[in-house]
C-alpha cells in the first residue's frame, strides 16, 4: 500500500500530496531550515555543484515547490540559462513566484503547475533535469523517472537530492528518534498540519534509497547512475546521464 499523508482520506496519493503541500506552503521554507538546522541549504549547494561542468542552458526542476532549488541552479547554469520549475501544488508555486519577484528572477525562472508523470514538454527538451526532495512523493516512481528521462536530451544530466536512511550506529538510532518523535511535534506546532510531518518520516522509510534507487534509474534507461550520501546518510545526491 502506498504511503499517503492522510490515511483516512480516500483520494489518491497524488491528490493528497498536493493537498498537503498546499496546506503547509506558507511555512514550508521556514520549517525546512528550522528542522534541518540549515543543513538543507548546504545539501542543495552540493547537489547543484554536480551541474557545474555541464553549464546547462535549459533546466527542468521537478517538484520545484517554492523554487529554492531552481534558484540555486542559476549558480551552475549557462549565463543565458532558462529554468522551468514544475509542481503539483499551486500553493507552493505561489510562494515561489513571490520569491522570484522579490529577487528579480521572474525572467530567468518560470514556474508551472504540472504532473511529474505527464510532463508537458517535448522529448529531449532539457540539458539537465533536477529534483530536490520530491521524487519520494511520486505516486508512481518509475513513471515519473521515465518522464524525466524522456524530456532530457541525449548526453544531458539528471541530479536528484533526496532523503535517505542512515545505517551506522549510533547515528541511525538518533536519526530515527528525531524523525519519528521530534520532527512531527514541531512540524504540527508550526504548520498546523500534523499529517505532513508524520508523512515525511514514513515516506523516507518507504523510499528505495541508495543502491535500490540506482537500480531503478538504470531500469528506466539512465546511464552511469551514481550515489553520494550526505551528512551521515541523512540525504543523498543521485546523478545519471541519458
Amino acid at each position: 500500500m502506498a504511503v499517503v499523508p492522510y490515511k483516512d482520506n480516500s483520494a489518491d496519493k497524488k491528490s493528497q500530496v498536493a493537498q498537503m503541500f498546499n496546506s503547509i506552503a506558507g511555512k514550508y521554507d521556514f520549517l525546512n531550515h528550522f528542522l534541518s538546522a540549515g543543513t538543507d541549504i548546504y545539501w542543495r549547494r552540493k547537489a547543484v555543484d554536480e551541474l557545474k561542468a555541464l553549464r546547462p542552458a535549459r533546466i527542468l526542476d521537478i517538484a520545484t515547490g517554492t523554487a529554492d532549488f531552481a534558484i540555486e541552479t542559476l549558480r551552475a547554469a549557462a549565463p543565458d540559462a532558462r529554468i522551468t520549475g514544475v509542481d503539483i501544488s499551486e500553493g507552493m508555486l505561489e510562494v515561489g513566484r513571490r520569491k522570484l519577484a522579490a529577487k528579480g528572477l521572474g525572467h530567468r525562472i518560470q514556474l508551472e503547475l504540472g504532473d511529474s508523470e505527464n510532463l508537458p514538454f517535448e522529448d529531449g527538451e532539457f540539458d539537465a533535469v533536477t529534483a530536490s526532495f520530491g521524487v519520494r512523493n511520486f505516486a508512481h516512481l518509475e513513471a515519473g523517472l521515465s518522464e524525466m528521462w524522456r524530456v532530457l536530451r541525449p548526453g544531458g544530466k539528471l541530479v536528484i537530492l533526496e532523503f535517505s536512511k542512515p545505517s551506522a550506529f549510533p547515528f541511525k538510532q538518533a536519526y530515527n528518534f528525531y524523525f519519528s518523535r521530534v520532527l512531527p511535534v514541531f512540524g504540527k506546532m508550526i504548520s498546523k498540519d500534523q499529517s505532513a510531518y508524520t508523512y515525511l518520516p514514513a515516506s523516507v522509510q518507504a523510499f528505495p534509497d541508495g543502491p535500490d534507487f540506482l537500480a531503478i534509474l538504470a531500469k528506466v534507461g539512465f546511464k552511469e547512475p551514481a550515489w553520494q550520501p550526505l551528512t551521515f546518510g541523512i540525504s543523498s545526491i543521485y546523478t545519471a546521464q541519458k
